[in-house]
């Protein structure tokens, strides 16, 4: 079976979970191991480590790593989604204190009796669970689950706000030197954001375009694209040309944020009294792209086909549609029955030498 480009992703945000639990599981493990001097453990309320036990404790750290990060994203994400920093890290924490609290309950007399070679039901393991609770091996397992979670929550939040694949491409250093390469770029501007701005005033109308662009985010990440920049009431998308090629992605991702929205339309209009729309243009070129800033890092992209993209978008409204497409992206892509494609002219954009010929595209 094919996962979906939804699922890829939740996958791909899980998995760095997981690695960092196991690293630093591993890494805890083996400075007790070396502050022992390589000897056996003598004390009564710790585990003696074998290659059992080990594989035991690394693949259970590696697991509950795996099962925070699914907690994380599927679930406690979204339920302090609208809190304070501060706030979600510490209701998060004390979570995760209660849920540590049941895993040692149950993996700590399995390990004992791995180690005693008896039955878990034998008394001698849980006369082991009673020592360990009120020793200082436990205090130290608490020091280092409070360490990794941590450390799992704090990349939880830099990830949420600078997007996974930037920050997956900061830790590769993918682009730290400049590299050119072909992409799709897509503007999408909110209609008659003027005016619903001053109908709904600052504070309300900032809360329309979070729940704007959160309803749009489902289209963009099923259809492979990339957030590269909000501004203001736009939305900046961009695709590898491969991905954005591929089964028309970067066409099927306006629609797909049509109709999500428009399934939220009663939802807008009565909580905010509006509906928002949008109109978008779509182009592709070769940008410079890498790592940009001195007092703070982004990826940046670079190159006139960002210019030409804004510019065609900004004809929507002259040419009366909400999406214009430039035909070299188009004759790029393969269209079946499910699409029709209109030619609207080859107009001279506004600061540009070239003129291009544009279309814009419909559902049959």
């Amino acid at each position: 079976m094919k996962l979906s480009a939804i699922t890829k992703r939740n996958i791909g945000r899980i998995i760095p979970f997981g690695i960092i639990w196991l690293v630093s599981g591993a890494l805890f493990l083996w400075v007790e191991h070396a502050a022992l001097g390589g000897k056996a453990n003598n004390l009564e309320s710790a585990i003696k480590l074998d290659a059992g036990v080990l594989t035991f404790a690394l693949t259970g750290i590696t697991f509950i790593g795996i099962l925070v990060g699914f907690i994380e994203l599927v679930y406690l994400n979204r339920l302090f989604e609208k809190q304070r920093f501060l706030v979600k890290i510490i209701s998060k924490f004390l979570i995760y204190a209660a849920f540590f609290f049941v895993v040692i309950l149950i993996t700590f007399p399995i390990a004992a009796s791995m180690e005693l070679k008896t039955s878990i039901l034998n008394q001698r393991v849980w006369n082991r669970y009673g020592t360990f609770f009120f020793s200082i091996t436990n205090a130290s397992t608490m020091i280092q689950l409070s360490f990794q979670l941590l450390t799992s929550l704090l990349y939880a939040e830099i990830s949420e706000n600078l997007g996974q694949n930037i920050l997956l491409n900061f830790f590769t250093g993918k682009y730290h030197k400049p590299v050119a390469e072909t992409r799709i770029f897509m503007f999408a501007d909110m209609k008659n954001s003027t005016f619903i701005a001053e109908q709904l005033g600052h504070i309300q109308y900032f809360e329309l375009l979070k729940a704007y662009y959160f309803d749009l985010s489902d289209a963009i990440v099923k259809n492979r694209g990339e957030v590269y920049q909000y501004i203001g009431d736009e939305i900046v998308i961009s695709w590898k040309i491969k991905n954005g090629i591929n089964k028309n992605n970067c066409i099927h991702c306006f629609f797909d944020m049509k109709s999500d929205l428009l399934k939220r339309k009663e939802n807008y209009l009565e909580k905010y009294k509006v509906f928002p729309d949008f109109k978008a243009g779509l182009h592709f070129g070769e940008v410079t792209t890498g790592e940009i800033g001195a007092l703070k890092k982004e990826i940046f992209f670079t190159g006139d086909v960002l210019n030409t993209t804004a510019r065609i978008q900004g004809l929507c409204n002259a040419y009366g549609v909400d999406l214009l497409v430039s035909k070299n992206l188009i004759l790029r892509l393969e269209f079946g029955d499910e699409y029709s494609v209109k030619t609207l002219g080859k107009p001279q954009l506004k600061g540009k030498i070239d003129a291009y010929d544009l279309v814009t595209v419909s559902l049959a």
